[in-house]
């Protein structure tokens, strides 16, 4: 009897789960990779040689991404072979209601890998913005800049027809996140320093078919500053940017780029290059003016022999 009992406690706490195991946590992963639309949109081209993120892939993914299809991350290993995993909510708090702003851009993501069926999946604990490994930008500092567009109402623009202004040239487009949120930043930009002989140009990446759309973002974003349109990733890699939105360059005075600012910039960061050159420019016009006077100082008067009596 005693053993029948011994047994019957022993199902008992089997039963119940007395000597279960604890289940532990799934382990969090870090991968690294660029978060990207969609497959389709990837494999358009192949990414180890034309980078995914030209103005074209953004105007996609805005496109994507409204029709409600998963962002991926996708991850390259050494021999060029990309696993995609599918963004999955986690502890991250993305800014806006879809993964939009960060598509393009090069990641860190750690959290908890699960897969199911053919698809890998990726819950997004924490996120952080990487540099993107190797990328070689042209030694564009000094080079005389030029640059063509369009303008809102179908004139052609120069960027050579503001020589003697320090320019502001910014890459954005209506659909790109980032770009928004430094519109302000720029627009303060323009009201602080045009009296000192600067000009914010934004080159936006949308066509005049997009002229709708364009103003639409001028009046949301209140942009004071003139918008040309129609730039291209060519265009951007002129001047040392690209491809992904938003790039800025400043251009001095003599037309030659001063300084670049791949992705978002800020307002001191423009500042630190602006109150340079202005400071800059300050001490050559003086330098000239004290040239000129001892020119006209040392030039013989009207009249007056040079010959001695």
């Amino acid at each position: 009897m005693k053993n029948l009992s011994s047994l019957l406690l022993l199902l008992l706490l089997l039963t119940t789960g007395a000597f279960a195991q604890p289940v532990s946590k799934q382990a969090a992963t870090k991968l690294t990779g660029q978060i990207v639309c969609c497959e389709d949109c990837r494999v358009r081209a192949d990414r180890r040689t034309t980078p995914y993120g030209t103005a074209a892939d953004l105007a996609k993914a805005a496109e994507c991404v409204a029709n409600g299809d998963p962002t991926l991350l996708a991850v390259m290993d050494a021999e060029g072979k990309t696993t995609l995993y599918q963004l999955e909510d986690g502890q991250f708090k993305r800014p806006g209601k879809n993964w939009l702003d960060f598509i393009g851009k090069r990641v860190e993501i750690t959290g908890a890998v699960r897969a199911k069926k053919k698809q890998q999946f990726i819950k997004v604990d924490a996120l952080e913005i990487i540099s993107p490994p190797n990328i070689q930008t042209p030694d564009v500092i000094g080079q005389t800049a030029e640059l063509a567009l369009k303008d809102l109402f179908g004139v052609e623009q120069k960027l050579s027809s503001l020589r003697g202004r320090i320019v502001i040239l910014n890459f954005w487009a209506t659909w790109c996140g980032p770009c928004r949120k430094e519109a302000p930043d720029l627009a303060a930009i323009q009201n602080q320093y045009a009296a000192l002989g600067a000009q914010v140009v934004g080159a936006a990446a949308d066509t005049i078919a997009d002229v709708k759309a364009v103003r639409q973002f001028i009046k949301e974003a209140q942009v004071n500053f003139p918008v040309w349109l129609g730039a291209t990733t060519e265009q951007m890699a002129q001047f040392g940017l690209g491809p992904s939105l938003p790039g800025t360059a400043i251009i001095g005075r003599d037309g030659k780029i001063a300084a670049i600012f791949p992705g978002v910039v800020t307002q001191d960061a423009i500042k630190k290059h602006l109150d340079r050159l202005i400071a800059t420019a300050d001490k050559e016009a003086r330098r000239e003016q004290i040239a000129a006077a001892k020119a006209k100082q040392s030039k013989p008067k009207e009249g007056a022999s040079s010959v001695p009596s």
